[in-house]
Order: structure tokens, then C-alpha cells, then sequence
């Protein structure tokens, strides 16, 4: 029976900036190049990571506060990725992450939200998502069931 081969696990860290999520993207998307995703996979990681990103470049580090790190860690194991991205930024309100509800979309062109469709695509293409404030640190963990061996 042949061993699994496991991409050993790897970092990305970026300054928070309008360039960052691009720049960790393929960062990330790079270290992923071992693993050959098809192109649904890399579409997951690519949707789920931007998302998660834009979210910490816009709210845990809005205009006018210090720019701070996000690191990201990727472990590749046997049920798929498991991610790790922490920053040192703002707390989400209340201390928990948002619910990910859809957001009502059945309604006038001109009533449609502008946002809050993130946090639903997070929740609904990862597995095992979870938020906590460790000191001064975000901690957002998730797995994505791609490349499972």
C-alpha cells in the first residue's frame, strides 16, 4: 500500500496593506503547487482565504490604525488543509466571529447588500471554523476538504 505524501506544513506572512490579500494569495496558492489542485480546490482556497483576508485588512486593521502582520500556517493532513491566520488586530465585535447567514438577496436591485456575503461563503466552504481572541492575537482556524489523502 502506498504512503501518503504530505506537504510539509508552511508560512505566509504579509503586512496588512490593499495589496496584502493579493500578495498572501499566491503566496499561499504557490506553497499549495505540490499538492496539484484542480481547479474547483484551488477556487475553494482562493474564495475562502480572500475572504477571510479582505476581512482582516478592513476591519481588524481599518484606515487609520497601525498596519500589523497576518501570518498564515498550512497544514496539510489526511481530511484536507488546515489553516491558521492570526493577526494582532482588532477584536470582532462581541468577541466571536459573525453567524454567516445568508444574506437576503430576494429583494429590489437597488436593496441589495453590499456586503455580509463573506462570512456565509467561509462557513459554507470550510469545515471546523473557529474564532478566538488569544491575548492581543485574532486566531481564525479552518479546514478545507481539498487535498485530502
Amino acid at each position: 500500500m502506498p504512503t501518503a505524501t504530505f506537504l510539509p506544513v508552511f508560512r505566509v506572512s504579509v503586512q496588512s496593506s490593499e495589496l496584502a490579500v493579493r500578495e498572501a494569495l499566491k503566496s499561499l496558492l504557490s506553497g499549495l503547487m505540490p499538492l496539484s489542485l484542480d481547479l474547483e480546490e484551488a477556487g475553494t482556497v482562493e474564495i475562502v482565504m480572500a475572504e477571510a483576508l479582505n476581512n482582516i485588512v478592513e476591519h481588524a486593521y481599518p484606515d487609520g490604525d497601525s498596519k500589523g502582520s497576518i501570518d498564515i500556517t498550512c497544514e496539510h493532513q489526511t481530511d484536507g488543509l488546515h489553516l491558521t491566520v492570526v493577526d494582532q488586530g482588532r477584536c470582532m465585535p462581541d468577541g466571536r466571529m459573525p453567524l454567516g447567514t445568508a444574506a437576503n438577496v430576494g429583494v429590489a436591485l437597488n436593496d441589495m447588500p453590499e456586503g455580509g456575503f463573506g462570512w456565509f461563503l467561509i462557513k459554507d466552504l470550510a469545515k471546523d471554523v473557529s474564532y478566538q481572541r488569544i491575548g492581543s492575537e485574532n486566531w481564525l482556524t479552518l479546514r478545507l476538504a481539498v487535498a485530502a489523502i
